[in-house]
């Protein structure tokens, strides 16, 4: 039996976490709270388990953002909504669009939640942030709330693994995302729009790279291709550590149904191609 990768497990976890992202009914429960656009709903949602903190704590965290996309929302947003109710709104609509898009999801739900809670039981979170504070507001009783509860702290754990791979590699927010554009992930003007840097900051961090030898131009250098795998092996290697936890036929059809929710998603229309997160298109 070959048991899934890391990747594997990403692939079958970023969709069904991801809808808050891109379903309108996710967005507009975010609006119903008063939020003025995409982004003050974005960063107070996925910010929440943290409590009403402001725009340094979810740079650092977040780690590819201009700080000034953060601070023109934050901590405004805790003026029209507690962490504590934009948690629950987010998770609710979630839960909503998975029973939209998945018929089955709630049989599902219930089967592959319990292998999740002993997945991610005892977990460290030393070092991990995101994933410490969404497994802290803890697990919802609905079946579909708890599905997308325990995957995204799997997400955030990753997250989490990631940013520190791309500080072991000396890469800052922006000069991550030029690197990412440049070794073949989403288009650069995708990146640099969505996450707010300016045309000049993104030429300088550019510059940057190429005096590392790491790109050239809009193109990676086998140099800069190297450490784009390094950073993504890493990352690999640190999700492993719950992951590699799911072991033999357990592990394999917890998987499984996951992935099953994730293809639901993906046939749904509801996930955008290319994306900032670099979630490709199901195979």
């Amino acid at each position: 039996m070959t048991l899934p990768s890391p990747r594997d497990w990403w692939l079958a976890v970023e969709p069904v976490h991801a809808v808050v992202y891109f379903d309108p009914e996710c967005l507009a429960a975010m609006d119903g709270l008063g939020f003025r656009g995409f982004w003050m709903g974005y960063f107070a949602g996925r910010a929440a388990p943290f409590g009403a903190v402001g725009p340094d704590v979810v740079t650092a965290t977040f780690f590819n953002f201009h700080p000034d996309r953060v601070a023109r929302v934050l901590p405004d947003a805790w003026s029209l909504a507690s962490p504590a109710d934009v948690w629950a709104t987010r998770t609710n609509a979630a839960a909503s669009t998975l029973r939209r898009v998945d018929p089955a999801v709630v049989t599902t739900a219930r089967t592959l939640v319990p292998g999740l809670r002993q997945l991610l039981a005892g977990v460290p979170d030393a070092g991990r942030p995101l994933f410490a504070t969404t497994r802290a507001t803890g697990e919802p009783d609905d079946p579909v709330e708890a599905l997308w509860y325990w995957c995204s702290c799997l997400r955030e754990h990753r997250g989490d693994g990631h940013v520190a791979a791309l500080t072991a590699a000396g890469l800052d927010g922006c000069e991550a995302l030029v690197l990412f554009a440049a070794a073949g992930g989403p288009p650069a003007d995708l990146l640099q729009r969505s996450r707010g840097w300016s045309a000049g900051e993104w030429a300088y961090a550019r510059e940057r790279l190429e005096r590392r030898g790491l790109v050239e131009g809009d193109v990676a250098t086998d140099a800069g291709i190297e450490l784009r795998r390094w950073v993504e092996a890493t990352t690999d290697d640190l999700a492993g550590m719950v992951t590699g936890r799911a072991q033999g036929t357990d592990g394999e059809s917890l998987h499984r149904g996951l992935a099953a929710v994730a293809a639901a998603v993906h046939s749904a229309g509801v996930i955008h191609y290319p994306n900032p997160m670099g979630l490709p298109e199901a195979r």
